[in-house]
């Protein structure tokens, strides 16, 4: 009896989480997000000023759970982190939490990559991910 009422709460308790498993944020239909400078294939100076663009998407602080809305990742010479996890925060993967739509990155010399990544109050990607294509810079 005691095992079976345990199997029961683990089920209920594995149900639980499932029903807050990584992604479930919808994301707006048609909704985009995008670098709005620079332009890819550009050549720069560091530091470099990186403007965030969103359509049919809110920007919002990490924390506030709104509907269709978020905050930027930026992803920084890297791939995209697993679509189903919370996006991790390194020197990789740099989260605007305040609900920033602009930074400025010292990056070293030679080519890099940049791609935003949106994530909800929680940092999780939304359903499906909005993300922007990946550029390539070059610093100089």
């Amino acid at each position: 009896m005691m095992k079976s009422t345990i199997a029961i709460a683990l089920l209920v308790f594995g149900s639980l989480l499932g029903t807050q498993a990584w992604g479930v944020t919808p994301a707006p239909a048609g909704a985009e997000v995008y670098i709005i400078t620079p332009e890819d294939g550009a050549t720069v100076t560091s530091p470099v000023t990186v403007r965030f663009g969103a359509r049919d998407v809110g920007v919002a602080p990490a924390g506030v759970a709104r509907e269709s809305t978020g905050h930027h990742h930026l992803i920084i010479d890297s791939d995209l982190p697993p679509l189903d996890q919370q996006i991790p925060k390194d020197d990789r993967h740099i989260h605007f939490g305040g609900g920033q739509t602009e930074t400025k990155l010292e990056l070293k010399p030679g080519k890099h990559t940049l791609q935003l990544l949106m994530g909800d109050d929680a940092h999780l990607p939304h359903n499906p991910p909005l993300l922007s294509k990946k550029i390539t810079i070059t610093v100089r």
